[in-house]
């Protein structure tokens, strides 16, 4: 039951990254990095490489601060 749950939060967690790319949302790359939380949980107490799979969050909160920068300066 669990290995679906982690599935289902992976799918959703990438095709809502790639919708908020895609539409320029910040919402869906703040839910993805929400959504894959419970994944990078799991990886952390990891004792190799796959630790590193626990920061990929901060890549979607990355780019929905970059986006909103961006939109913050057009403004100006």
């Amino acid at each position: 039951m669990t290995t679906v749950l982690f599935q289902a939060a992976l799918i959703i967690s990438i095709l809502l990254f790639f919708f908020g790319l895609l539409t320029r949302q910040k919402p869906a790359l703040l839910l993805s990095a929400i959504s894959f939380l419970p994944i990078s949980y799991y990886f952390w107490g990891a004792g190799n490489a796959f630790k590193l799979i626990a920061l990929l969050p901060i890549v979607s909160l990355l780019v929905a601060f970059l986006m909103y920068q961006k939109e913050r300066s057009v403004v100006r």
